[in-house]
């Protein structure tokens, strides 16, 4: 099998509403563009991938893909991923990890669907449901912030993560009335965004200690490797961080050697496709420690990052980021939490998503190639 043709096609996503997740993001709302990835092949099988998001355009993106990473994979065998993959990353001060992310995760939908089976069977499938949490934005009160996580209690959901304000009294407050909310027996986490200096880190750390929540994410620049170490070795909650620390794969190892984080994080998008994720998955493992996969930024991305979650067992949690409305677009079936508070694995080859094509057709923008 070769590749005979790479192209993106960039399409409209409107109507996003107003949504903030911290400082780095500022609040965003009204239309981007998603764009829909095709890498096609000489025997008819075609791999898929959406770049992109609500806070920022495949526009950003693709073009570089196509400059830098098309040349790279046109005439190669779709199978050599590990290759392709080496290849790209060789390309990567030329393009972004979001568009190797892509093009990793279309050639690992060309793989499933050649062997008849779903990305997270090829990986060594472990488990066919995990807990899923709901992942809060910036809310404009402590009060909205409890009545949203009592609310997905009450929908059978087990977890909850607080997006806050970013100012460290009133983010101890929020924590305060959502633990207040949910009662003791509820997981409850914290994201602060990379707000914090060291001083109120700290502060903010030992709160939610007291409060019982599970873990404590970001609370600190992800430059600021030092004062991570210092941080972790004066609080028991565990801190979880590497979700945009600078590099690839090999960025993780100074937080290793240093023991500068409890946990390791990434997604398909910031981390340079599914082949980069799974190797850190499994380099935390070998440090026993948790892998915990962030949101991918669009919908396509999560059902990628579910396939790895299904795949690997140092990951206890599926993000759901909210709201639904500037995070889910472009499938026609998206990732749904049942009553328990699960997520289920897809299960139909490749990444089996059912991309809503006739949405695509209707909102498309262009077509780079």
């Amino acid at each position: 099998m070769k590749i005979t043709d790479v192209n993106l096609t960039l399409f409209a996503w409107d109507d996003i509403p107003a949504t903030q997740y911290g400082r780095h993001t500022g609040k965003f709302s009204g239309a981007s563009q998603l764009g829909l990835l095709t890498i096609a092949t000489d025997e008819g099988i075609q791999g898929h991938a959406f770049l992109g998001s609500a806070m920022r355009g495949a526009h950003l993106d693709g073009q570089s893909l196509i400059q830098y990473l098309k040349p790279v994979v046109l005439g190669q065998d779709p199978m050599e991923r590990e290759r392709l993959y080496q290849a790209m990353w060789q390309r990567n001060r030329g393009t972004t990890y979001r568009a190797i992310g892509a093009m990793d995760v279309a050639l690992w939908d060309i793989a499933g669907k050649a062997a008849g089976q779903p990305i997270h069977r090829l990986l060594g499938s472990y488990r066919e449901s995990v807990p899923a949490y709901a992942s809060s934005a910036v809310l404009p009160t402590k009060e909205a912030y409890a009545d949203e996580a009592a609310g997905f209690k009450a929908e059978g959901w087990t977890a909850y993560k607080i997006h806050p304000p970013t100012d460290p009294a009133a983010d101890i407050e929020v924590c305060r009335a959502v633990r207040r909310a949910v009662g003791d027996g509820f997981t409850v986490m914290l994201d602060p965004t990379w707000a914090y200096q060291y001083p109120e880190a700290l502060r903010v750390g030992r709160a939610i200690e007291e409060l019982g929540f599970y873990w404590y994410e970001d609370p600190l620049a992800d430059d600021d490797l030092l004062s991570y170490v210092k941080l972790k070795q004066h609080l028991t909650i565990p801190i979880l961080a590497t979700e945009y620390a600078p590099g690839g794969l090999t960025a993780f190892a100074p937080w290793l050697v240093h023991q500068a984080t409890d946990f390791l994080r990434g997604d398909v998008a910031v981390k340079g496709g599914l082949t980069a994720l799974v190797k850190a998955a499994h380099l935390a493992e070998a440090f026993h420690m948790n892998f915990e996969i962030h949101h991918g930024g669009n919908s396509l991305n999560n059902v990628a990052n579910l396939h790895v979650t299904m795949a690997i067992r140092n990951c206890e949690f599926f993000e759901v980021l909210l709201p639904a409305g500037a995070q889910k677009y472009g499938l026609a079936e998206d990732i749904d939490v049942d009553r328990q508070g699960l997520v289920h694995a897809m299960n139909r080859p490749g990444l089996g998503a059912a991309i809503d094509f006739g949405l695509i057709e209707r909102k498309k923008i262009g077509v780079l190639s």
